[in-house]
């Protein structure tokens, strides 16, 4: 039972609560925005073929049309990702959304590629921003059991929406042109009104708002069979500073080598899915299959993406997280070696679902591995910046790939040169320092003062 007077640490509250309907609300709202996401990122990929020939563009020239909404993407995710933790994550979740949503749909009146180019970079703005806000969202609201899986589902709408555009690309490239798979994406601008509506805002941010009457109707949904005290004030943990420089804190106790090796692995992880995501239906239709049955490809590639990453949040759930992303990693580099020697069209399948398992399912896990380790009021400008300048990687791996095409080498050496990443990557999580990570130390922290077993220590005495 509460008394008066008593603070409450409001992340803990979090951390310790049961999942019930309020978290429900955010992980849809995350998973859908994400599936949309992934709808807008993947259309390029599967519309690529019939834009080359439309405006009559080498391999080449169609890698630097791919990569500009990936540069876009990097700034949207520095930038609009640290703007959230300043002026709330639900209004710059709107504005990714506006983004993204008009200026891809605006990309298919283009008819030539500067024009498609500028559209996919700002539309980019919002692709990149508003990855790292739903981690961040996600992760802030999640028991803490759950919140590695949580969040992992939340990734998985990624992979939906690349589904979803090989589901429905075929049809409209055939029916209407390549421009209506650009056109149908306009449709979410719709959601924002309901987003503002109905998205809760950060605890972090309310926090440092001050504004304790929010914070006790989150904590009402968040507990709702936890009885409250007139006067219950509620705080961050104890350990928590509400920074005023939220960038240079990613560098501060110990993690600042830490910091940049989680850096590496974004990029070498978002390599190998760009790559992926611009490429395999090109790549796939350069060993002869016709479009419907590259397009196929693409949907195993993301079924094994979504299968990758829940299955590496239970798995992350019950072990080490940072052990179970470097063997992702590994698997990944493996499994780009097999498919670039496998022949067997059977066999491919089973290989692109692993590839997909173990590339794209790896960088989801990563998001969660960088959403876990720095605290609650610099989760969103860490997992920002991680995403931003892990771009490196996403927009190089077009480009990179579309000049290997170009000088016609044989297919396996465009699935060795992504592989490499992966062996790169899972070098970078390993030199991470986990003894700095937020979550670590929270426990550490629980441990010394003896509130292993109890409510995270969420209620203490009021300071005198």
């Amino acid at each position: 039972m509460q008394q008066a007077g008593k603070q409450v640490d409001i992340h803990a509250l979090a951390g310790h609560s049961r999942f019930n309907g309020f978290h429900g609300l955010v992980l849809w709202w995350c998973v859908l925005i994400l599936v949309i996401d992934g709808y807008d990122l993947a259309v390029v990929g599967a519309a690529l073929p019939s834009i080359m020939k439309d405006m009559g563009v080498d391999a080449t020239s169609a890698g630097v049309m791919a990569g500009s909404a990936l540069f876009g993407t990097m700034l949207g995710a520095i930038f609009l990702g640290t703007l959230a933790d300043r002026i709330g994550r639900p209004r710059m979740i709107a504005v990714c959304v506006a983004l993204f949503s008009v200026f891809t749909a605006l990309t298919g009146l283009a008819t030539e590629p500067i024009g498609f180019s500028v559209a996919r970079f700002i539309a980019g703005l919002g692709i990149g921003g508003v990855l790292p806000i739903v981690t961040a969202q996600m992760g802030e609201f999640a028991p803490a059991k759950l919140r590695t899986r949580l969040v992992t589902m939340v990734f998985a709408g990624y992979s939906v929406g690349g589904i979803l555009v090989a589901l429905t690309a075929k049809q409209l490239i055939e029916s209407h042109g390549w421009q209506w798979v650009f056109y149908v994406a306009g449709l979410p601008v719709l959601l924002i009104p309901l987003i503002l509506k109905t998205m809760p805002e950060s605890l972090s941010f309310l926090l440092k708002q001050g504004d304790q009457r929010q914070l006790g109707e989150i904590a009402a949904r968040l507990a709702p069979d936890q009885p409250k005290a007139a006067g219950t004030v509620y705080v961050g943990a104890s350990t928590e500073r509400l920074y005023d420089a939220p960038v240079r804190t990613l560098f501060d106790a110990g993690r600042a080598f830490s910091t940049v090796m989680i850096w590496v692995a974004f990029m070498t992880g978002l390599f190998m899915v760009y790559a992926l995501n611009s490429w395999l239906t090109k790549l796939m239709a350069m060993t002869g299959y016709s479009l419907g049955s590259a397009l196929n490809f693409v949907i195993v590639f993301n079924v094994g993406a979504i299968v990758g990453a829940i299955g590496g949040g239970l798995l992350s759930d019950k072990f080490n997280i940072k052990h179970v992303l470097v063997a992702f990693y590994v698997v990944g580099a493996a499994s780009l070696a097999a498919l670039a020697y496998t022949k067997s069209t059977g066999l491919l399948f089973v290989a692109v679902f692993v590839v997909g398992a173990s590339t794209l399912g790896t960088q989801l896990l990563a998001y969660a591995y960088a959403g876990d380790f720095y605290p609650p009021a610099v989760r969103s400008t860490g997992v920002g910046f991680a995403s931003g300048i892990g771009r490196i990687g996403a927009i190089a791996a077009p480009i990179l790939i579309g000049w290997l095409v170009s000088l016609s080498l044989p297919i396996e050496q465009n699935f060795m040169a992504i592989a490499l990443a992966g062996v790169i990557g899972a070098a970078a999580v390993s030199f991470v320092n986990q003894s700095r990570a937020a979550s670590t130390q929270a426990r550490a922290a629980r441990a010394a003062t003896g509130e292993v077993g109890r409510v995270d220590g969420a209620i203490r005495p009021a300071s005198k």
